[in-house]
């Protein structure tokens, strides 16, 4: 009896220390995996969002950017991470195709996008062409045009094969009709350092990357994928409207901890993430950086993510395999 007793006390102090553990959440640094180089478009969500959590836990937020294979090496990173909430995940769009696109190409996927649980979303943007501003190409007929003219030689950067920089051009080269010259990087921020050093001739990328770019005079924009004109952009067409209706794309970046992560721990991530989306700071560097604020989580975010997630999916088998 004695023994059971003491069983007992064993497992309800185990308990009591389990809960208080979880109600100190965080106690410790939590790491934020963005799975792509610095400079791309989830690096440039994730450092407000990371800033934003230090000032509202007071506690570290350290960014670890995992890149390589269009950001399945990161994904699958934080996926297989300790379903703690001290390792969390700031995903592109892509996240939820690369499974897939694996799968197309007779290979065993790293990780599965079940293994991760949404948080919250906090932008999605439709992607954005764009050529150098010393391009003689100044809209978007006069680009398909050239690519005719030039079959395979007119070459674009992107993220890597099936990433969220090449399935919106492989999109328009469908619709299209075109032959261009894809060139993968292991990020959007190499992506845009080969454009703008002349390495490729275009780009589809998302908006907060470029803007600063397009500002500064270096680069043009000639489309987006979006159903609506971009705020920020009202003087560049849609593919839509330019006859491609089949050309809508989004990259959105979001939130996401390892499933299996406790249930009242994601509740106090999400909790920070909505404080987070209503910081002064984080707003303006949203702004400055180019990116629209689009902050959804609970129910919300997962019918964007389920309902995005099958579109890519689609995408990815059309695609076929890549050679």
């Amino acid at each position: 009896m004695k023994r059971r007793v003491l069983i007992g006390s064993a497992a309800a102090a185990a308990l009591a220390r389990g809960a208080k553990a979880q109600e100190a959440f965080p106690a410790r640094p939590v790491t934020m995996v963005v799975a792509f180089p610095p400079g791309g478009q989830a690096d440039v969500v994730a450092r407000p969002v990371a800033a934003a959590l230090e000032r509202i836990w007071r506690v570290a937020v350290p960014i670890v950017n995992r890149g390589g294979a269009a950001g399945a090496i990161g994904n699958a990173y934080a996926a297989r991470a300790t379903p703690d909430g001290y390792t969390l995940l700031m995903a592109l769009s892509s996240m939820a195709l690369l499974p897939e696109a694996a799968r197309v190409n007779g290979r065993e996927p790293t990780y599965a996008p079940e293994m991760l649980t949404p948080i919250a979303l906090f932008s999605a943007d439709p992607t954005v062409l764009v050529v150098p501003a010393s391009s003689p190409i100044r809209t978007l007929e006069q680009f398909i045009a050239d690519v005719k003219a030039r079959p395979g030689q007119v070459s674009y950067s992107s993220a890597g094969n099936y990433s969220a920089l090449h399935v919106p051009m492989a999109q328009l080269s469908q619709a299209a009709g075109l032959d261009m010259l894809h060139v993968p990087f292991q990020g959007g921020g190499p992506a845009l350092t080969a454009l703008l050093g002349g390495q490729v001739q275009c780009l589809a990328s998302g908006p907060g990357p470029i803007a600063p770019h397009i500002r500064s005079g270096a680069l043009r924009p000639l489309a987006t994928w979006g159903r609506t004109r971009l705020a920020g952009f009202e003087d560049v067409p849609t593919l839509i409207e330019k006859g491609f209706p089949d050309c809508e794309f989004y990259i959105w970046v979001g939130l996401f901890a390892p499933t299996g992560t406790p249930a009242p721990v994601i509740a106090r991530i999400r909790d920070a993430s909505r404080q987070a989306a209503q910081d002064a700071e984080f707003r303006r560097a949203m702004a400055a950086s180019g990116n629209t604020l689009d902050h959804r989580d609970g129910e919300a975010f997962l019918r964007f993510y389920n309902e995005d997630a099958a579109r890519l999916v689609r995408v990815v088998r059309a695609l076929g395999k890549i050679e």
